[in-house]
């Protein structure tokens, strides 16, 4: 069963059995918004990118994204670069893997991010998640709806921290603006 997360609520990553889980995947999909010309309704497409920054106390020390696809640990790995997103068919259009059990002990946090690496605004999407999955079995633990439009074209998603032996996500769900990671850098400091 999935738990839909509200802003800065956090879930524990621990299986419901008492285990944790070994490996997760953060979903992203969308789909452009129609919208209203002379002619009709159309879309124009909308490039999202789903990144992960890896933090080691404070520090980011490693980011996966379209251009980097694995982390140099090899224990997060990003599917590939969708250009457009979906169709509205409710699958993932980027995701980004995690493989718990592998996650180098002195990464404490990563933090998801989605921008529009094109700029357009998030008024243009519509349909947008991200979802947390249990790797393992395909189960979806969690989903967070990126809702509104709004004159942004980045969000800070969710981060998944170390909690005591086990892992936990919080859904940040805020707003920014950026075509890249690198310049969301300074909103996700207070995320830490």
């Amino acid at each position: 069963m999935s738990l839909n997360l509200s802003k800065g609520q956090a879930i524990s990553l621990a299986k419901s059995d008492g285990g944790s889980l070994s490996a997760v995947r953060m979903g992203l999909g969308w789909q452009a918004a129609p919208r209203r010309g002379l002619f009709g309704s159309r879309s124009r497409e909308v490039d999202l990118d789903a990144s992960a920054v890896l933090f080691a106390d404070r520090q980011p020390v490693d980011v996966v994204f379209f251009q980097h696809l694995v982390s140099d640990d090899g224990s997060v790995r990003h599917t590939g670069d969708n250009l457009v997103g979906g169709a509205g068919q409710g699958g993932d259009d980027e995701a980004i893997l995690v493989d718990l059990q592998r996650v180098p002990v002195h990464v404490d946090q990563i933090l998801f991010t989605v921008n529009s690496f094109t700029g357009q605004t998030f008024a243009e999407v519509q349909n947008a998640f991200c979802r947390l999955v249990d790797e393992t079995n395909g189960q979806e633990l969690a989903r967070y709806t990126l809702t509104g439009g709004g004159q942004y074209t980045a969000q800070l998603m969710a981060k998944v921290h170390r909690q005591g032996e086990g892992w936990q996500m919080t859904a940040i769900g805020e707003p920014a603006n950026g075509r890249t990671f690198q310049d969301l850098m300074p909103a996700l400091i207070p995320h830490l």
